[in-house]
Protein backbone atom coordinates (compact mmCIF):
# COMPACT_ATOMS: atom_id res chain seq x y z
CA UNK A 1 0.00 0.00 0.00
CA UNK A 2 1.40 3.37 -1.00
CA UNK A 3 2.12 5.71 1.85
CA UNK A 4 0.90 9.26 1.67
CA UNK A 5 3.87 11.42 2.59
CA UNK A 6 2.99 14.97 3.57
CA UNK A 7 4.30 17.50 1.06
CA UNK A 8 6.72 20.16 2.20
CA UNK A 9 5.99 23.74 1.24
CA UNK A 10 9.25 25.46 0.33
CA UNK A 11 9.84 29.09 1.13
CA UNK A 12 8.99 31.67 -1.49
CA UNK A 13 11.89 33.51 -3.11
CA UNK A 14 10.35 36.94 -3.05
CA UNK A 15 13.37 38.47 -4.81
CA UNK A 16 12.63 36.22 -7.80
CA UNK A 17 8.91 36.91 -7.78
CA UNK A 18 9.37 40.65 -7.28
CA UNK A 19 12.87 41.57 -8.50
CA UNK A 20 12.25 45.26 -7.83
CA UNK A 21 12.61 44.47 -4.11
CA UNK A 22 16.34 44.73 -4.75
CA UNK A 23 15.84 48.50 -4.78
CA UNK A 24 15.30 48.32 -1.01
CA UNK A 25 18.88 47.10 -0.66
CA UNK A 26 20.16 50.40 -2.08
CA UNK A 27 19.66 52.04 1.31
CA UNK A 28 22.38 50.06 3.07
CA UNK A 29 25.37 50.98 0.86
CA UNK A 30 24.17 54.59 0.84
CA UNK A 31 24.67 54.74 4.62
CA UNK A 32 28.31 53.62 4.44
CA UNK A 33 30.89 56.22 5.39
CA UNK A 34 32.66 56.12 2.03
CA UNK A 35 29.47 56.74 0.02
CA UNK A 36 28.29 59.52 2.32
CA UNK A 37 31.69 61.20 2.19
CA UNK A 38 31.93 60.97 -1.60
CA UNK A 39 28.41 62.34 -2.02
CA UNK A 40 29.05 65.23 0.36
CA UNK A 41 32.34 66.21 -1.28
CA UNK A 42 30.77 66.03 -4.73
CA UNK A 43 27.83 68.31 -3.92
CA UNK A 44 30.15 70.76 -2.17
CA UNK A 45 32.35 70.94 -5.27
CA UNK A 46 29.27 71.24 -7.50
CA UNK A 47 27.72 74.08 -5.53
CA UNK A 48 31.12 75.82 -5.32
CA UNK A 49 31.38 75.80 -9.10
CA UNK A 50 27.85 77.10 -9.49
CA UNK A 51 28.59 79.82 -6.93
CA UNK A 52 31.73 80.84 -8.84
CA UNK A 53 30.01 81.04 -12.23
CA UNK A 54 27.15 82.90 -10.60
CA UNK A 55 29.58 85.50 -9.29
CA UNK A 56 31.15 85.87 -12.73
CA UNK A 57 27.96 86.21 -14.78
CA UNK A 58 25.53 87.82 -12.34
CA UNK A 59 27.02 91.26 -12.98
CA UNK A 60 26.52 91.00 -16.75
CA UNK A 61 23.41 93.01 -17.73
CA UNK A 62 22.92 90.79 -20.78
CA UNK A 63 22.60 87.61 -18.73
CA UNK A 64 19.19 86.02 -19.05
CA UNK A 65 16.88 86.81 -16.08
CA UNK A 66 16.04 83.13 -15.56
CA UNK A 67 19.72 82.29 -15.39
CA UNK A 68 20.28 85.13 -12.92
CA UNK A 69 17.41 83.91 -10.73
CA UNK A 70 18.80 80.39 -10.75
CA UNK A 71 22.33 81.58 -9.93
CA UNK A 72 21.16 83.85 -7.13
CA UNK A 73 19.80 80.81 -5.32
CA UNK A 74 23.43 79.79 -4.81
CA UNK A 75 24.74 83.18 -3.66
CA UNK A 76 25.53 81.99 -0.12
CA UNK A 77 28.75 80.33 0.95
CA UNK A 78 28.80 76.82 -0.59
CA UNK A 79 29.58 75.23 2.78
CA UNK A 80 26.60 76.93 4.41
CA UNK A 81 24.38 76.04 1.47
CA UNK A 82 25.13 72.37 2.01
CA UNK A 83 24.99 72.09 5.81
CA UNK A 84 21.87 74.26 6.20
CA UNK A 85 19.91 71.37 4.73
CA UNK A 86 20.17 69.57 8.10
CA UNK A 87 18.57 71.11 11.22
CA UNK A 88 20.37 71.61 14.53
CA UNK A 89 17.91 69.31 16.26
CA UNK A 90 15.42 66.61 15.26
CA UNK A 91 12.32 68.03 13.61
CA UNK A 92 9.91 65.24 14.46
CA UNK A 93 6.70 67.04 13.47
CA UNK A 94 8.17 67.95 10.06
CA UNK A 95 9.16 64.59 8.65
CA UNK A 96 8.60 65.72 5.09
CA UNK A 97 11.46 68.20 5.04
CA UNK A 98 14.34 67.52 2.67
CA UNK A 99 17.52 69.47 1.89
CA UNK A 100 16.69 73.06 1.06
CA UNK A 101 18.93 73.21 -2.00
CA UNK A 102 17.00 74.53 -5.00
CA UNK A 103 15.15 71.80 -6.86
CA UNK A 104 15.08 69.33 -3.96
CA UNK A 105 12.06 67.13 -3.52
CA UNK A 106 13.15 63.62 -2.58
CA UNK A 107 16.55 61.88 -2.46
CA UNK A 108 15.94 60.64 -6.01
CA UNK A 109 13.92 63.21 -7.93
CA UNK A 110 15.51 66.10 -6.01
CA UNK A 111 19.04 65.17 -7.06
CA UNK A 112 17.87 64.48 -10.59
CA UNK A 113 16.23 67.93 -10.74
CA UNK A 114 19.30 69.70 -9.36
CA UNK A 115 21.84 68.07 -11.66
CA UNK A 116 19.74 68.58 -14.79
CA UNK A 117 18.65 72.11 -13.89
CA UNK A 118 21.58 73.99 -15.51
CA UNK A 119 20.66 72.66 -18.96
CA UNK A 120 17.01 71.64 -18.73
CA UNK A 121 16.09 74.66 -16.62
CA UNK A 122 16.72 77.37 -19.20
CA UNK A 123 19.48 76.51 -21.66
CA UNK A 124 16.94 75.51 -24.33
CA UNK A 125 14.83 78.62 -23.79
CA UNK A 126 14.65 80.28 -27.24
CA UNK A 127 14.85 83.75 -25.62
CA UNK A 128 18.01 83.05 -23.66
CA UNK A 129 20.93 85.39 -24.27
CA UNK A 130 24.48 84.34 -25.08
CA UNK A 131 25.90 85.17 -21.60
CA UNK A 132 23.06 83.29 -19.93
CA UNK A 133 23.57 80.26 -22.17
CA UNK A 134 27.31 80.36 -21.49
CA UNK A 135 26.72 80.46 -17.73
CA UNK A 136 24.29 77.54 -17.74
CA UNK A 137 26.52 75.56 -20.10
CA UNK A 138 29.54 76.02 -17.84
CA UNK A 139 27.48 75.02 -14.79
CA UNK A 140 26.29 71.91 -16.61
CA UNK A 141 29.80 70.93 -17.70
CA UNK A 142 31.08 71.52 -14.17
CA UNK A 143 28.40 69.21 -12.77
CA UNK A 144 29.18 66.59 -15.41
CA UNK A 145 32.91 66.65 -14.70
CA UNK A 146 32.34 66.42 -10.95
CA UNK A 147 29.81 63.60 -10.92
CA UNK A 148 31.61 61.69 -13.66
CA UNK A 149 34.22 61.10 -10.97
CA UNK A 150 32.46 61.00 -7.60
CA UNK A 151 29.12 59.67 -8.84
CA UNK A 152 30.98 57.02 -10.81
CA UNK A 153 32.83 55.89 -7.69
CA UNK A 154 29.57 55.67 -5.72
CA UNK A 155 27.80 53.71 -8.42
CA UNK A 156 30.78 51.37 -8.67
CA UNK A 157 30.61 50.67 -4.94
CA UNK A 158 26.88 50.06 -5.24
CA UNK A 159 27.23 47.80 -8.30
CA UNK A 160 29.68 45.45 -6.59
CA UNK A 161 27.72 45.48 -3.35
CA UNK A 162 24.31 44.85 -4.92
CA UNK A 163 25.44 42.10 -7.31
CA UNK A 164 27.96 39.91 -5.51
CA UNK A 165 27.54 41.36 -2.00
CA UNK A 166 31.21 42.31 -1.80
CA UNK A 167 32.70 45.53 -0.52
CA UNK A 168 35.32 47.53 -2.34
CA UNK A 169 37.26 50.34 -0.76
CA UNK A 170 36.76 53.98 -1.51
CA UNK A 171 40.21 54.31 -3.09
CA UNK A 172 39.60 51.31 -5.35
CA UNK A 173 36.31 52.85 -6.48
CA UNK A 174 38.00 56.19 -7.12
CA UNK A 175 40.71 54.49 -9.16
CA UNK A 176 38.04 52.76 -11.23
CA UNK A 177 36.24 56.07 -11.75
CA UNK A 178 39.48 57.77 -12.74
CA UNK A 179 40.25 55.07 -15.29
CA UNK A 180 36.73 55.26 -16.76
CA UNK A 181 36.26 59.01 -16.36
CA UNK A 182 36.24 59.70 -20.09
CA UNK A 183 33.55 57.10 -20.63
CA UNK A 184 31.38 58.49 -17.83
CA UNK A 185 31.70 62.08 -19.02
CA UNK A 186 31.62 61.21 -22.70
CA UNK A 187 28.33 59.30 -22.74
CA UNK A 188 26.02 62.32 -22.14
CA UNK A 189 28.29 64.55 -24.22
CA UNK A 190 27.70 62.30 -27.23
CA UNK A 191 23.98 63.03 -26.91
CA UNK A 192 24.63 66.76 -26.61
CA UNK A 193 26.76 66.63 -29.77
CA UNK A 194 23.95 64.78 -31.54
CA UNK A 195 21.44 67.44 -30.47
CA UNK A 196 23.70 70.21 -31.75
CA UNK A 197 24.17 68.43 -35.08
CA UNK A 198 20.41 67.96 -35.42
CA UNK A 199 19.96 71.68 -34.79
CA UNK A 200 22.02 72.61 -37.87
CA UNK A 201 19.10 72.45 -40.38
CA UNK A 202 17.02 74.80 -38.26
CA UNK A 203 20.01 77.09 -37.77
CA UNK A 204 20.66 77.30 -41.51
CA UNK A 205 17.02 77.88 -42.36
CA UNK A 206 16.74 80.59 -39.74
CA UNK A 207 20.00 82.32 -40.68
CA UNK A 208 19.60 82.18 -44.46
CA UNK A 209 15.87 82.25 -45.17
CA UNK A 210 14.09 83.78 -42.19
CA UNK A 211 15.91 87.10 -41.84
CA UNK A 212 14.14 88.55 -44.88
CA UNK A 213 10.38 88.69 -45.36
CA UNK A 214 10.49 87.58 -48.98
CA UNK A 215 12.33 84.32 -48.15
CA UNK A 216 10.01 83.18 -45.37
CA UNK A 217 7.93 81.34 -48.01
CA UNK A 218 11.00 79.28 -48.97
CA UNK A 219 11.63 78.56 -45.31
CA UNK A 220 8.02 77.39 -44.96
CA UNK A 221 8.54 74.90 -47.81
CA UNK A 222 11.63 73.52 -46.04
CA UNK A 223 10.01 73.60 -42.61
CA UNK A 224 9.16 69.84 -42.59
CA UNK A 225 12.91 69.19 -42.63
CA UNK A 226 13.29 71.42 -39.61
CA UNK A 227 10.45 69.59 -37.86
CA UNK A 228 12.14 66.23 -38.52
CA UNK A 229 15.32 67.63 -37.02
CA UNK A 230 13.26 68.88 -34.07
CA UNK A 231 11.85 65.38 -33.62
CA UNK A 232 15.35 63.95 -33.50
CA UNK A 233 16.41 66.56 -30.96
CA UNK A 234 13.33 65.90 -28.82
CA UNK A 235 13.97 62.16 -28.73
CA UNK A 236 17.64 62.65 -27.91
CA UNK A 237 16.88 65.23 -25.22
CA UNK A 238 14.11 63.13 -23.66
CA UNK A 239 16.39 60.12 -23.46
CA UNK A 240 19.18 62.24 -22.02
CA UNK A 241 17.05 63.85 -19.31
CA UNK A 242 15.59 60.59 -18.05
CA UNK A 243 18.31 58.12 -18.97
CA UNK A 244 21.60 59.84 -18.14
CA UNK A 245 21.89 58.30 -14.64
CA UNK A 246 21.65 54.82 -16.20
CA UNK A 247 24.80 55.59 -18.18
CA UNK A 248 26.77 55.76 -14.93
CA UNK A 249 25.26 52.50 -13.72
CA UNK A 250 26.02 50.77 -17.03
CA UNK A 251 29.72 51.62 -16.98
CA UNK A 252 30.01 50.79 -13.29
CA UNK A 253 28.34 47.41 -13.74
CA UNK A 254 29.49 46.30 -17.17
CA UNK A 255 32.90 48.01 -17.36
CA UNK A 256 32.11 49.15 -20.91
CA UNK A 257 32.51 52.42 -22.81
CA UNK A 258 30.35 55.44 -23.57
CA UNK A 259 28.66 53.91 -26.61
CA UNK A 260 27.40 50.85 -24.74
CA UNK A 261 26.24 53.06 -21.87
CA UNK A 262 24.41 55.29 -24.34
CA UNK A 263 22.68 52.43 -26.14
CA UNK A 264 21.65 50.64 -22.95
CA UNK A 265 20.28 53.77 -21.28
CA UNK A 266 18.12 54.64 -24.29
CA UNK A 267 17.00 51.01 -24.73
CA UNK A 268 15.94 50.71 -21.10
CA UNK A 269 14.36 54.17 -20.92
CA UNK A 270 12.23 53.80 -24.05
CA UNK A 271 11.85 50.02 -23.84
CA UNK A 272 10.43 49.91 -20.30
CA UNK A 273 9.22 53.44 -19.52
CA UNK A 274 6.46 52.40 -17.10
CA UNK A 275 8.75 49.95 -15.34
CA UNK A 276 11.36 52.66 -15.06
CA UNK A 277 8.82 55.08 -13.58
CA UNK A 278 7.57 52.51 -11.09
CA UNK A 279 11.08 51.64 -9.93
CA UNK A 280 11.91 55.33 -9.58
CA UNK A 281 8.82 55.91 -7.41
CA UNK A 282 9.73 52.96 -5.19
CA UNK A 283 13.28 54.24 -4.85
CA UNK A 284 12.03 57.75 -4.05
CA UNK A 285 9.76 56.45 -1.27
CA UNK A 286 12.57 54.39 0.26
CA UNK A 287 14.98 57.29 -0.03
CA UNK A 288 12.57 59.74 1.54
CA UNK A 289 12.09 57.49 4.56
CA UNK A 290 15.84 57.01 4.74
CA UNK A 291 16.44 60.75 4.60
CA UNK A 292 14.00 61.26 7.48
CA UNK A 293 16.05 58.82 9.53
CA UNK A 294 19.48 60.13 8.58
CA UNK A 295 18.65 63.84 8.82
CA UNK A 296 16.97 63.51 12.19
CA UNK A 297 19.75 61.29 13.51
CA UNK A 298 22.34 63.90 12.49
CA UNK A 299 20.16 66.61 14.03
CA UNK A 300 19.92 64.55 17.22
CA UNK A 301 23.72 64.24 17.39
CA UNK A 302 24.15 68.00 17.03
CA UNK A 303 21.23 68.91 19.27
CA UNK A 304 22.18 66.58 22.10
CA UNK A 305 25.76 67.82 21.99
CA UNK A 306 24.58 71.42 22.39
CA UNK A 307 22.08 70.29 25.07
CA UNK A 308 24.76 68.58 27.14
CA UNK A 309 27.15 71.53 26.85
CA UNK A 310 24.34 73.95 27.66
CA UNK A 311 23.96 72.44 31.12
CA UNK A 312 27.47 73.62 31.86
CA UNK A 313 27.63 77.05 30.21
CA UNK A 314 23.99 78.06 30.29
CA UNK A 315 21.34 78.36 27.55
CA UNK A 316 22.23 81.92 26.54
CA UNK A 317 25.91 81.12 26.05
CA UNK A 318 25.29 77.93 24.08
CA UNK A 319 22.77 79.76 21.89
CA UNK A 320 25.34 82.48 21.26
CA UNK A 321 27.91 79.90 20.24
CA UNK A 322 25.58 77.77 18.14
CA UNK A 323 23.98 80.63 16.21
CA UNK A 324 27.05 82.85 15.80
CA UNK A 325 26.28 85.82 17.97
CA UNK A 326 27.88 89.19 18.52
CA UNK A 327 31.66 89.18 18.32
CA UNK A 328 31.89 91.62 21.25
CA UNK A 329 30.06 89.20 23.53
CA UNK A 330 32.45 86.34 22.82
CA UNK A 331 35.63 88.22 22.04
CA UNK A 332 37.97 87.45 19.17
CA UNK A 333 39.24 84.19 20.67
CA UNK A 334 35.75 83.08 21.69
CA UNK A 335 34.39 83.95 18.27
CA UNK A 336 37.06 81.80 16.64
CA UNK A 337 36.25 78.95 19.02
CA UNK A 338 32.55 79.24 18.25
CA UNK A 339 33.31 79.11 14.53
CA UNK A 340 35.37 75.97 15.08
CA UNK A 341 32.54 74.35 17.05
CA UNK A 342 30.10 75.17 14.25
CA UNK A 343 32.56 73.71 11.77
CA UNK A 344 32.65 70.36 13.59
CA UNK A 345 28.87 70.27 13.85
CA UNK A 346 28.77 71.18 10.17
CA UNK A 347 30.88 68.09 9.40
CA UNK A 348 28.17 65.92 10.92
CA UNK A 349 25.54 67.62 8.77
CA UNK A 350 27.92 67.38 5.82
CA UNK A 351 27.93 63.59 6.00
CA UNK A 352 24.15 63.50 6.38
CA UNK A 353 23.72 65.48 3.16
CA UNK A 354 26.17 63.04 1.57
CA UNK A 355 23.60 60.30 2.13
CA UNK A 356 21.06 62.35 0.19
CA UNK A 357 23.25 62.33 -2.91
CA UNK A 358 24.90 58.97 -2.37
CA UNK A 359 21.53 57.27 -2.22
CA UNK A 360 20.66 58.68 -5.63
CA UNK A 361 23.50 56.75 -7.25
CA UNK A 362 22.98 53.53 -5.29
CA UNK A 363 19.27 53.57 -6.12
CA UNK A 364 19.92 54.26 -9.80
CA UNK A 365 22.36 51.34 -9.87
CA UNK A 366 19.72 49.06 -8.34
CA UNK A 367 17.14 50.30 -10.87
CA UNK A 368 19.60 49.57 -13.69
CA UNK A 369 20.07 45.99 -12.49
CA UNK A 370 16.31 45.42 -12.44
CA UNK A 371 15.81 47.01 -15.86
CA UNK A 372 18.68 44.95 -17.27
CA UNK A 373 16.90 41.83 -16.05
CA UNK A 374 13.62 42.96 -17.60
CA UNK A 375 15.07 43.86 -21.02
CA UNK A 376 18.10 41.59 -21.47
CA UNK A 377 17.14 38.74 -19.11
CA UNK A 378 20.51 39.12 -17.39
CA UNK A 379 20.90 37.81 -13.88
CA UNK A 380 21.23 40.55 -11.31
CA UNK A 381 24.39 39.05 -9.78
CA UNK A 382 26.50 39.59 -12.90
CA UNK A 383 29.05 42.41 -12.66
CA UNK A 384 32.38 43.25 -14.20
CA UNK A 385 35.12 42.87 -11.61
CA UNK A 386 38.27 44.81 -12.41
CA UNK A 387 41.50 43.55 -10.91
CA UNK A 388 42.96 46.23 -8.66
CA UNK A 389 46.51 46.66 -9.86
CA UNK A 390 47.54 48.35 -6.65
CA UNK A 391 47.05 45.19 -4.64
CA UNK A 392 50.09 43.06 -3.94
CA UNK A 393 50.29 39.81 -5.84
CA UNK A 394 52.46 36.93 -4.86
CA UNK A 395 53.98 34.13 -6.89
CA UNK A 396 54.09 30.46 -6.10
CA UNK A 397 56.21 29.41 -3.15
CA UNK A 398 59.54 27.76 -3.80
CA UNK A 399 59.47 23.99 -3.40
CA UNK A 400 62.46 22.44 -1.64
CA UNK A 401 63.33 18.98 -0.36
CA UNK A 402 64.10 18.08 3.22
CA UNK A 403 66.83 15.73 4.46
CA UNK A 404 64.74 12.66 3.67
CA UNK A 405 64.13 13.86 0.09
CA UNK A 406 60.47 14.78 0.61
CA UNK A 407 59.30 18.03 -1.06
CA UNK A 408 58.28 20.95 1.15
CA UNK A 409 57.20 24.54 0.47
CA UNK A 410 59.48 27.40 1.42
CA UNK A 411 58.20 30.04 3.84
CA UNK A 412 59.42 32.84 1.56
CA UNK A 413 56.79 33.74 -1.07
CA UNK A 414 58.19 36.00 -3.81
CA UNK A 415 56.23 39.16 -4.61
CA UNK A 416 55.66 39.74 -8.32
CA UNK A 417 54.41 42.65 -10.41
CA UNK A 418 50.69 42.63 -11.28
CA UNK A 419 51.37 42.02 -14.98
CA UNK A 420 54.31 39.69 -14.52
CA UNK A 421 54.07 35.98 -15.28
CA UNK A 422 54.49 33.72 -12.23
CA UNK A 423 57.78 31.92 -12.02
CA UNK A 424 57.94 28.17 -12.35
CA UNK A 425 58.56 26.44 -9.03
CA UNK A 426 62.06 25.22 -8.39
CA UNK A 427 61.88 21.49 -7.72
CA UNK A 428 65.60 20.90 -7.41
Amino acid sequence: MQENNPSTLSSIAWAEVFPWLKIFRAFRPATSFSVMLLGAIAILITVSGWWFFGQVFSGDPQTDPEAIQWMESYHNCPWNTVIEAVPDSPTWPQFGEVPSLPGSREPLFGVWAQLTEPLAGGFFNPEITLPGAACLLLCGLWSLATWAFFGAAISRIAAVRLTCDERIGMMAALRYACKKWRSYAGAPLLVVVGILLAAIPGLLVGAVLMNANWSVLVAAILWPVVLVAGLVMAVLLLGLIFGWPLMWATISTEGTDSFDALSRSYAYTFGRPLHYLFYAVVAAVVGSLGWILVANFAGAVVGLSYWAAGWGCGPEQIRLIAQGGDAEALGSVGQFGAMLIRFWTGCVKFLAVGFFYGYFWTAITAIYLVLRRDVDATEMDEVYLDEDESEQQFGQPTVKTDEAGAPEASEDVPEVEPDAEPEEPDTT
